[in-house]
């Protein structure tokens, strides 16, 4: 089994390196100056373990790979891209035949947060996996990505979408890769529901991005527990069920994260994005999910809907994280809900 990794950044960089270091074929995809820092260098992956240099295969897209049997597609790309991304890979021949394709015959696995990128792959590709990715990674410098994870990199837990009670032997093999690989990767019959529960605690992104860490900062911490409340009535609302916090906690029993000597991690995904100039966030996916389904179902989230336009804004201007006064922007929330 070879993996694909598409958008070798902070989780794609770390799930493909450690992957790579396990033995397992791999191909890092990515593009830009992070592609060619790897094809120059190597890509530096730090953990607790330590940083090492790993020399793995590259390309910068679909027409550098050349799809086989059992290939195995990561998707691993902001949610934004998602759509331009597999469009791009679909009708890609495996063993050179255009009348095999990637979307007809190989899996794909989606490490991505939200809960969107499933329903937009299954409109193209036959065998869809979600994973719900719990891996504080960063991906700051081109070609170089770290985690801090201990005494596991992350926790990766995976199922085919839509719920079937049929599992994917490909995805059982993939657990299996990726428990050798240094994570925790169960299969669960529902992934959604775990996905949902994660899409909860990325509301905080939009937070952190704006506002700088939760840590210490009450007003930022009053902030994320007021979008969290309206997420979580829109999800009554819609009728979706997500992950308790006792399950959730026991999958991550025992992981932490520990300091990387010489390195600081500054914040999650979105404050990454902001932090890097990359132009755009995945916010739209995340706390645009719950205005989406608050619309569609009648509930009013006055919160959340500030946040996704507050920090579009800033991607859009090049601002860098923080800036914003948490209580403020609470304030500001409010109003509009009267």
């Amino acid at each position: 089994m070879r993996y694909v990794i598409i958008g070798a950044g902070a989780v794609g960089g770390t799930i493909g390196g450690l992957l790579h270091e396990a033995g397992r074929e791999v191909v890092l995809v990515a593009r830009g100056a992070h592609l060619a820092a790897m094809r120059d260098e190597g890509l530096r992956l730090t953990t607790p373990d330590g940083t090492r240099v790993l020399h793995a295969p590259t390309a910068a897209g679909p027409e550098q790979v050349e799809l086989r049997t059992g290939d195995v597609l990561v998707l691993a790309v902001k949610s934004q891209d998602t759509a331009t991304t597999l469009a791009a890979w679909a009708d890609r021949p495996v063993d050179g035949d255009p009348e095999r394709t990637a979307a007809q015959e190989l899996l794909l696995v989606l490490a991505q947060n939200g809960v969107d990128n499933e329903r937009t792959a299954l409109r193209r590709f036959d065998r869809v996996a979600g994973m719900c990715v719990w891996l504080p990674a960063t991906f700051l410098e081109p070609g170089r990505v770290s985690a801090a994870g201990a005494p596991v990199a992350g926790v990766l837990t995976l199922g085919t979408v839509p719920v079937s009670d049929r599992t994917d032997p490909d995805l059982v093999t993939v657990s299996e890769d990726l428990t050798a690989a240094g994570f925790r990767a169960p299969v669960v019959s529902d992934v959604l529901a775990w996905k949902y529960a994660k899409l909860l605690s990325n509301l905080g992104n939009a937070v952190e991005a704006l506002c700088g860490p939760l840590r210490g900062n009450d007003a930022a911490r009053e902030l994320l527990h007021a979008a969290v409340d309206e997420a979580e009535r829109v999800l009554v609302a819609a009728g979706i069920a997500w992950t308790g916090e006792d399950e959730q906690a026991a999958a991550r029993e025992g992981y932490t994260l520990v300091d990387l000597p010489g390195q600081e991690r500054g914040g999650g995904s979105t404050w990454q994005s902001l932090q890097r100039g990359a132009g755009s966030v995945e916010a739209n996916w995340l706390n645009g999910e719950i205005v989406l389904l608050g619309r569609l179902h009648g509930v009013a989230t006055p919160v959340n809907a500030l946040l996704l336009r507050r920090v579009e804004q800033a991607a859009a201007t090049g601002a860098r994280p923080g800036g914003h006064d948490a209580a403020d922007l609470l304030a500001t929330a409010v109003e509009h809900r009267r």
